[in-house]
Order: C-alpha cells, then sequence, then structure tokens
C-alpha cells in the first residue's frame, strides 16, 4: 500500500503544485483575454513564444543538471512565468526579445538558485526588469488600445512584425500612438507631460485618458482582479498580500491627491492603470518570493504599495510594479525572521 507524504495539516489533502499553477494560469485568462481584446494579437503570440521558450529552456536545464525533466516541466510553474513575462512584454515586441526575457528568468533567476522553491526574487519581474534596463525602446513601445489607434495591425500583420522584429515606426506606418511617437502606458504618458510642467487636469484631456484609467487598461485591470477574486475564492493565495498592496497605494495616492491635486494622480487611476491587479494578485502573491506569515504578508504587501507609489511618483519609471516587487523579495527572509507565528499550544 502507497502512502503520500505531506506538510501539516492532514485534514484536507493539500493540492499538488501542478494543479495550484493550473488553476493560477486559468485565473489569469479573464485579464489575457481583454488584453488581447484591446491591445491585439501580439499579446497572444508574445504568451506562446515564452511559453514555448520557456519549456524548452527548463527542459535542456534539467537535462544538464541530469534530473526527471518530465516532473519539472509538468508543476507548470514555467508556464505561469511565461504568461506573466508575455503579458508584460509589448504586443509588437521583437521575439528575440521574449525569448531573452524567459530564457533569463528560467536560466539565471530560477534554476541558477536551485529551481522551484528555491529562488530569491520573482522569475518574471527579474527578467522584465532586465529587459526594461537592457532595452528600454523596444520595452515602451506599446501599441495604443483599440478605439485609439489609427491602424491596428490583424493576425498576420502582427506574427509578421514580431518575427521580423521590424522597428515600429509609429508616424510613418501604423501610427499605433495616441500622440503619434509610442509610449507605454497612460502613467508613462502622465510621466513625460508633468516632466513637462503640464497639470494633471490638462494631461487627463488626452485621448490616452479615454474612460475612468486610461483606454483600455482599466477593462485589463478590471479583468485581473476578477481573476485575483476567484483565486481567493478558490483559496489559491491568502487575501493578506493583496490587500497590503491595495490598501497602502490607496492610502498613499489618496495623500498626495489630497495634498497637490495637480501634480499627483488620484487613487483610483492607480488602482486601474498599468500592471496594478495584475501585480497585487498574480505576481506579489508569489508563495516563493513573499513573506510566510499572515502579519509578515500583510507587512510584504504594503510594502510594494507604497514602493509602487514612490517610484511612480518620484522615480524614473512610470509602472513600477517589477521594481517594487524585488526589492520587496529582499526583505522576505527579514520579515520571516522576526515576524513568526505563535507555535500551537505555547505563548507567543
Amino acid at each position: 500500500m502507497a502512502f503520500k507524504i505531506a506538510s501539516s495539516p492532514h485534514i484536507i489533502r493539500p493540492l499538488q503544485t501542478s494543479t495550484v499553477m493550473q488553476r493560477v494560469l486559468l485565473c489569469a485568462l479573464p485579464g489575457f483575454a481583454v488584453q488581447i481584446a484591446f491591445f491585439g494579437w501580439g499579446t497572444l503570440f508574445q504568451v506562446l513564444l515564452a511559453m514555448l521558450t520557456a519549456v524548452v529552456t527548463e527542459s535542456a536545464v534539467m537535462k544538464l543538471r541530469q534530473r526527471s525533466v518530465s516532473s519539472t516541466i509538468s508543476d507548470n510553474s514555467a508556464l505561469l512565468t511565461a504568461l506573466l513575462i508575455g503579458v508584460a512584454v509589448p504586443p509588437l515586441a521583437p521575439w528575440w526579445l521574449t525569448v531573452i526575457g524567459t530564457g533569463f528568468a528560467i536560466v539565471m533567476v530560477k534554476q541558477l538558485y536551485g529551481g522551484l522553491g528555491n529562488n530569491l526574487f520573482n522569475p518574471a519581474m527579474a527578467a522584465y526588469v532586465v529587459l526594461l534596463i537592457a532595452f528600454p525602446v523596444q520595452m515602451t513601445s506599446w501599441v495604443a488600445p483599440v478605439g485609439a489607434a489609427a491602424h491596428a495591425p490583424a493576425f498576420l500583420e502582427s506574427l509578421h512584425i514580431i518575427l521580423s522584429g521590424t522597428q515600429i515606426n509609429v508616424a510613418d506606418s501604423f501610427q499605433l500612438s495616441v500622440d503619434g511617437f509610442t509610449m507605454a502606458t497612460p502613467l508613462d504618458t502622465l510621466r513625460t507631460d508633468l516632466s513637462q510642467g503640464h497639470s494633471i487636469s490638462e494631461i487627463l484631456q488626452k485621448p490616452a485618458f479615454n474612460g475612468i484609467a486610461g483606454a483600455g487598461w482599466f477593462w485589463v485591470n478590471l479583468a485581473y482582479l476578477l481573476g485575483g477574486l476567484v483565486m481567493l475564492k478558490l483559496k489559491l493565495i491568502r487575501w493578506h498580500i493583496s490587500a497590503g498592496v491595495l490598501g497602502a497605494l490607496t492610502l498613499c495616492a489618496a495623500i498626495g491627491w489630497l495634498w497637490q491635486p495637480a501634480t499627483h494622480i488620484s487613487p483610483l487611476l492607480h488602482l486601474f492603470s498599468g500592471a496594478t491587479m495584475l501585480g497585487a494578485f498574480f505576481i506579489a502573491t508569489d508563495p516563493v518570493t513573499a513573506a510566510t506569515s499572515n502579519k509578515g504578508r500583510l507587512i510584504f504587501g504594503a510594502l510594494i504599495g507604497v514602493l509602487v507609489y514612490v517610484i511612480r511618483s518620484y522615480g524614473g519609471y512610470p509602472d513600477a510594479f517589477a521594481f517594487a516587487v524585488l526589492l520587496a523579495n529582499l526583505t522576505a527572509p527579514l520579515l520571516d525572521y522576526y515576524i513568526k507565528p505563535r507555535t500551537y499550544g505555547h505563548r507567543a
């Protein structure tokens, strides 16, 4: 008779890693689908390319380490990392950008530390930061969402741009951006225009801010929020980190907005722009690189929320989730050391 060993408590059978990763991938589908709807087929190609690269790269590393390839690939962690990289990369970025980022995440950030469960940093966010620093032009060449672009590339047109590595010339070719030049997100527009002395009220009149929090971006964030709530319902994640992130970001944004509304955006715009909901539910909650106790998770999430606000408002990068998560990852061991839950039957 075969027995399976699992960590306590033993009241219910724990979910396997592969099942958890699979369900997280399914919960991300609403946001992924809305992102494709607003930003075109390029997002689908980037995710598929990232997944292919992740599987091939991890298989090669497992062969070199003389470990089982099938058991490692079947845990679906590489696919989740690939999804996060694919949706973070601009839809029409050249193919080699996604391949480099995914390969770096799997080899340097995950497997070099010993594989799943041993990595200090979130692999997808580490890869994103490397790509952003090394290839800033390609990483900030986002297309305008549906309804704001003069021309949205079709299915085969998007595939051709990605595979050919063609640099998008917005003014002369597709005119994909709202203002005639490429820019990452509405947050990037805010950063650029504020540095030129424009007020928030003037900036929000631009077509890029059609809707509550930017054309397309509000609905993308709303879809990822829906997926995050489903994960909470299924108990795939705990609420502490997401609540810490969104609560701290909302509080900081409200203080700044009430203090100087001419130069600080509203909490609603912070919450539904950029990667806020994706970061709060699908990135910051990575159990390997986050704190483990409930109080530690709250502090960990709040630290990310504060860092996101500070970098967005005063730093050089408009959407700061990748940097905030990596900086918070450094504090996770410290939080686990000083914030320990009381052992059952013992005093605090």
